[in-house]
């Protein structure tokens, strides 16, 4: 479960900007949209909304990357290769700065905060605290080569210091030498999942492999029946990439390292139901995901696989985009998933959004609502609709988005004066 994430001097973010799941002192939604994990209140769900290049897909970049480098940074295959992390490149004042990654969380041996700072060469500090109750327990501090490690509490790190390249995390090198607290956390770290909401295919190998089972296809069946997507059946097949498969002119080298990698091919084909002259049943018609279904469709059935896994194993869920080439209802339908009876295990989803009719009282509380907003001077900053005073939780969220009352929308000239001659 995620509690808060903080990142500075990333991409548009020259500040620090605080994404926090706990739920505020509003009472709204209390029983469908949040939850209780010991003494902390926290939300199920949240949106973020702002213009376009406002900085919300920046955001979830961010946690993306820190994902990327707590899972990899210790790998081989990482030595000699920069960090790929790009700073806030619009002020004089971040230059040579680090940039700052920072989760608070909990997994399954507590709670912890974990954060560490990067520049493109090494990390420059990295720290781990456990949380048990209210006070911080420090496991580890780190400061460019000089580790305080706390051998009572962390002692898996003892003697991995001199094992810790510059450019790699010291809880990565921990995981990797089978530290039971950094393995847990490496395993909170890979449950969150990531998917781009224009990328129609991404995880749909998450949905083919749950067709196997008769269960999970059942509740995959139940749900594409409410999305009145006219489709009576699924056919996947997931195998491995051959050399066969590879086109004959990739280089050797080339096809030898997709192969490495274990490169799956992910085929489905949709059964529709075909009529005859009178329009009854005649037999089935076959379709190929890829040539002859929409986009939406295809969006939608790559989906359902890891939105169902992300339920049903209380994961965390971050789409960029999730109503793209969705319909409104359709996104609805989502977002109530992980509001609803079916969300057993704590489910989180973290998403950008335009659908500013998902901007609904009886969908969301003030605290889920995020908007991004850029400064004259190219900055993010990232705040909540329950940090805006005079919002009461009776408003019309979605009409006073587009009036502007919460900002994160843009301001548009009027085109019809474009490109038009001066008149005389």
């Amino acid at each position: 479960m995620l509690i808060e994430f903080n990142a500075a001097n990333v991409l548009s973010f020259k500040h620090k900007a605080t994404l926090s799941m706990v739920a505020s002192s509003d009472d709204s939604l209390n029983d469908s949209n949040t939850f209780s994990e010991g003494n902390l209140k926290l939300l199920r769900s949240a949106v973020i909304y702002g213009a376009n290049a406002s900085g919300k897909s920046n955001l979830l970049s961010a946690m993306h990357f820190m994902r990327h480098m707590v899972i990899n940074s210790s790998k081989d295959t990482q030595a000699d290769e920069e960090i790929d992390i790009d700073s806030f490149k619009l002020s004089s004042e971040c230059e040579g700065k680090p940039s700052l990654f920072e989760a608070i969380f909990i997994c399954s041996s507590g709670k912890y905060r974990y954060g560490f700072e990067v520049d493109r060469q090494k990390v420059l500090s990295e720290w781990l605290f456990h949380i048990p109750k209210t006070r911080e327990a420090e496991l580890f501090v780190r400061e460019g080569n000089s580790f305080k490690v706390n051998n009572l509490r962390f002692k898996e790190g003892k003697d991995l210091e001199e094992k810790t390249r510059d450019n790699a995390l010291f809880l990565s090198v921990c995981a990797q030498f089978n530290g039971k607290v950094s393995k847990d956390i490496l395993t909170w770290f890979r449950n969150f999942r990531f998917i781009h909401g224009i990328n129609e295919s991404g995880p749909l190998g998450s949905t083919v492999d749950m067709l196997k089972e008769p269960e999970q296809k059942k509740r995959i069946m139940a749900l594409i029946s409410i999305a009145d997507l006219g489709i009576d059946d699924l056919r996947g097949k997931k195998e491995k990439i051959t050399l066969e498969k590879l086109p004959k002119d990739m280089p050797d080298e080339l096809k030898k390292e997709l192969i490495a990698t274990g490169l799956m091919e992910v085929e489905m084909k949709t059964v529709h139901r075909k009529y005859g002259a009178k329009n009854e049943e005649v037999g089935d018609a076959i379709f190929d995901l890829d040539e002859d279904e929409s986009a939406g469709t295809r969006k939608y059935l790559s989906m359902v696989g890891a939105i169902l896994d992300t339920l049903d194993k209380g994961r965390i869920l971050v789409i960029d985009e999730l109503d793209a080439r969705l319909h409104p209802l359709l996104t609805r339908s989502i977002v109530s998933l992980f509001h609803s009876p079916a969300n057993r295990s704590k489910a989180q989803i973290i998403f950008a959004s335009h659908d500013t009719g998902l901007l609904d009282k009886e969908l969301f509380r003030r605290d889920q609502i995020w908007f991004t907003e850029k400064d004259r001077y190219g900055a993010t900053s990232l705040y909540s609709m329950i940090e805006l005073k005079g919002v009461r939780k009776e408003a019309s969220f979605g009409k006073d988005y587009i009036l502007g009352k919460f900002g994160g929308i843009p301001f548009i000239g009027d085109p019809s004066w474009l490109f038009c001659e001066a008149i005389q």
